[in-house]
């Protein structure tokens, strides 16, 4: 039983060697197939890489012979290039050398040249030294004479450039200052007008007024110094006199006797002395209401506010000279403060300056003389005098504050609408001032100007001389005056100049 056990374990194995022998045969056969396979897929793959290495060297080998071709035609282009640029540089060199050869001949001829202007020059010289008698040294320090006088024109001209341009400056600034100060006193147009008729209550009045064989009437005009016209108008009685005073007590008188209706001699002298004392209470108050409205109470003394108070009944051109003069005061102050100079005085100027006006019936003279003296005699300051004086244009104003008192003075009195005179009227007197400016020979242009109180006469200098121009200045003037009716003085201004322009190119 074992026997047969280990027989069979014997072939057992042997059947299993066996197997295992032709296992490992296979198995040697197929690896031998796969390597064979293997090595033939390797050959295939390196002859088409081989391939593809001959196709791209044979690629890159053509690419190199065209870019070499490229390559050398450029080469050519460039060598032709050059060869051509040769040919131009060697022509021009060829054209260099003729001109160098030209220029040294004609540096020749120059350096002949300059020799023989060197020659003429010293003799010049020589002959202008010997006829101006002066040598090169004494010409030299003349020359610088005239140079510096030169440079001195020169600054001179700056400096007057920059004092017009000052000036223009100050001019902007004065025009700023007078409309700030137009605008901060805009008073009231005055156009008032002296009162010289009453108007009666009836016809019958009128009769009464002349009395028995004018006997009233005669009364009346002794009394009140003034002229009594009953017939001239109807239903009015004209009172004429040069004084306005009088002409005012004339009317309050008149007024009181036709109110009452006892009119005879007695009576008027009563009625006449009552309104005397009235027309003098109301003078007196007007002085102190302007002297308190303008603010120099105690600057004024006693006798001139009785003189300010008159103007209340005085008139130019329908202006009340009281109303003017009070609004020249606040206009004065206010430029006064904006410049910087004395208020007080610029105050007091302006409401003293037409005081000469009450009195031009009893003093001969012209009003702003008057005013002046009048203030000198009550022991005004000289700053107040002079400002009062100057204020027109007979005297020179050499005080800021008499420079205010007459550019005021032209602001409220020569505006349009400020006293009788229409718009139209203005504009015509302005148009007749410059007409009779015109009418002179050798005139260019003329302009009225500060509202009527200049005229500005442009002459040709080549027409009209220095004296020529003071003769015609003194003409228009005189003819100004015996043909126009005017308020004040008008300057006649005559500018003759002279020009010489060069251009330098």
């Amino acid at each position: 039983m074992e026997i047969a056990v280990i027989i069979a374990a014997i072939v057992g194995l042997g059947a299993g060697a066996s197997g295992v022998t032709v296992l490992a045969k296979r198995r040697a056969v197929s690896g031998a197939q796969q390597a064979e396979g293997l090595v033939n897929e390797a050959k295939n793959k390196s002859h088409d890489i081989l391939l593809e290495a001959k196709d791209k060297a044979l690629k890159l080998t053509e690419d190199a012979a065209k870019d070499e071709q490229k390559r050398r035609k450029d080469i050519t282009a460039i060598e032709a290039r050059i060869a051509e640029r040769e040919a131009s540089l060697d022509k021009k060199l060829d054209e260099l050398d003729k001109r160098s050869g030209r220029l040294r001949k004609e540096e020749v001829e120059v350096d002949s040249f300059k020799n023989e202007i060197r020659t003429i020059r010293t003799k010049q010289q020589e002959k202008l030294e010997k006829i101006a008698g002066l040598s090169k040294k004494d010409a030299s320090a003349k020359l610088m004479q005239m140079t510096e006088r030169d440079i001195k024109n020169d600054l001179v001209g700056l400096i007057n450039k920059l004092q017009a341009d000052a000036v223009k400056d100050a001019e902007e600034r004065a025009q700023t200052i007078l409309v700030s100060a137009m605008e901060r006193m805009a008073s009231e147009v005055t156009a008032e007008k002296t009162v010289t008729a009453v108007k009666l209550i009836d016809e019958e009045m009128k009769g009464r007024i002349i009395g028995k064989e004018g006997r009233n009437i005669q009364a009346l005009q002794r009394e009140t110094g003034v002229d009594v016209l009953v017939d001239d108008t109807p239903g009015m009685v004209i009172l004429s006199s040069f004084d306005p005073i009088r002409r005012q007590v004339a009317r309050a008188a008149l007024e009181m006797l036709m109110k009452d209706g006892r009119i005879h001699p007695a009576r008027i002298e009563e009625v006449v002395a009552k309104a005397q004392k009235q027309i003098d209470k109301e003078i007196d108050q007007a002085g102190e209401d302007a002297v308190r409205e303008v603010g120099v109470v105690g600057l004024v003394p006693k006798e001139m506010m009785r003189l300010v108070g008159e103007l209340k009944f005085r008139t130019s051109y329908g202006q009340n000279v009281l109303k003017h003069s009070t609004e020249m005061a606040h206009i004065a102050a206010l430029i006064a403060e904006e410049v910087g100079v004395d208020v007080k005085t610029c105050k007091v100027a302006a409401l003293l300056h037409d005081v000469g006006k009450a009195l031009t019936h009893k003093i001969e003279g012209k009003h702003h003389h008057i005013s002046a003296e009048m203030a000198r005699k009550y022991g005004m300051s000289d700053a107040i005098v002079h400002a009062i004086e100057a204020h027109h244009d007979d005297v020179e104003a050499t005080t800021p504050e008499a420079l205010i008192i007459r550019v005021v003075d032209a602001l409220s009195a020569a505006r349009p609408g400020a006293r009788n005179i229409s718009a139209e009227n203005f504009v015509e007197r302005m148009r007749e001032l410059e007409n009779v400016a015109n009418s002179f020979d050798g005139i260019e242009k003329s302009y009225a100007i500060s509202a009527g109180r200049e005229v500005r006469v442009i002459v040709k200098p080549e027409h009209v001389d220095d004296l020529s121009a003071i003769k015609l200045a003194r003409d228009i003037a005189t003819k100004i005056e015996s043909t126009m009716q005017y308020p004040g003085t008008i300057k006649v201004n005559v500018l003759r100049e002279t020009r010489a322009v060069e251009f330098a190119k």
